[in-house]
């Protein structure tokens, strides 16, 4: 499990994180969300030791991770910009790999080469954007960490690509280990992750488990009879939005989709039909209820 408590960071005049707490559990896939400048490099980096914090306290299963190189051993963060050296192939930097990281597996790394179809022999500098990131990506899985971080990992990858991402996700934390997966790209996280937080200006706003989100917000096409005023609906039902287009009214309630028909009955609708939400709506109506400019932390 990592935890921090009150993490906070400057750089200059700059505050990166903002007293930020935060629990990932165990054998998770959490996604960070968040504009760019957010914080969420920063918390990656000092999640894998690279930055000291400034103050509050971070711990991999209760044990700090700064300074300590057993525990760095344990947590991998590939980077939005993955490092190679100039003159490496894939093989190279394999080799370079297994000097820092003891439990590297060369049978995995071998057969990871060969499900993203790269060569092996070839000098990583000359490999596409989206082929840096399949090498970065497979080094890593292939040291076999117990907390692999991911800065932007998808993109510049084809679908083909990103669903070959996906499965290795899947069947890596399935065996116990952690992901944690940053992106700006809701509807990617929404595919893979457990967990998904929002960070803006050093701050984290919202950390929950998806089953929750999308068991807890619903989506309702009503038609009425009678006019029915928006201020009507909120003092009675968990209103988070409504419009209205002549008789047709678009409602999102803060409701599970079993109970919304039955909360909205006594406003007597003529037809009432659910519909699910996809994360990225979900999250735009939690923000806007929380005062915030969705359009801003998404972009």
């Amino acid at each position: 499990m990592i935890a921090c408590t009150s993490l906070y960071k400057t750089f200059g005049q700059v505050t990166a994180l903002d007293h930020i707490d935060l629990t990932i559990a165990k054998g998770s896939i959490y996604g960070l969300v968040g504009s760019n400048g957010a914080g969420k490099s920063t918390l990656m980096r000092t999640i894998a030791g690279i930055y000291q914090p400034d103050s509050g306290e971070l711990t991999v299963e209760g044990a700090p991770v700064w300074e300590q190189p057993a525990q760095k051993q344990r947590i991998l963060l590939v980077a939005d910009e993955p490092y190679v050296f100039s003159q490496a192939d894939l093989d190279e930097m394999a080799r370079f790999y297994q000097q820092f990281y003891l439990r590297f597996d060369w049978q995995q790394y071998q057969q990871l080469a060969d499900s993203f179809s790269l060569p092996r022999r070839k000098k990583i500098a000359h490999f596409s954007k989206g082929m840096k990131r399949q090498a970065a990506f497979l080094l890593a899985v292939a040291a076999c960490p117990d907390y692999l971080m991911l800065d932007e990992c998808f993109d510049g990858l084809d679908p083909v690509k990103r669903q070959v991402v996906r499965k290795v996700l899947a069947d890596h934390v399935a065996e116990g280990m952690t992901a944690i997966i940053s992106s700006h790209n809701l509807r990617e996280l929404d595919e893979i992750c457990d967990t998904v937080g929002i960070l803006h200006k050093g701050r984290l706003l919202y950390s929950k488990e998806l089953d929750d989100l999308k068991g807890d917000v619903c989506k309702l096409q009503a038609v009425f009879a009678a006019p029915v005023e928006e201020q009507a609906l909120a003092q009675s039902l968990p209103l988070l939005s409504m419009e209205q287009r002549g008789k047709f009214y678009t409602i999102i309630l803060r409701s599970h989709p079993q109970e919304a028909e039955q909360l909205l009955a006594p406003f007597q609708p003529l037809a009432v039909e659910a519909y699910p939400l996809t994360l990225e709506e979900i999250f735009l109506y939690e923000m806007e209820v929380l005062g915030y400019d969705a359009a801003v932390i998404f972009q």
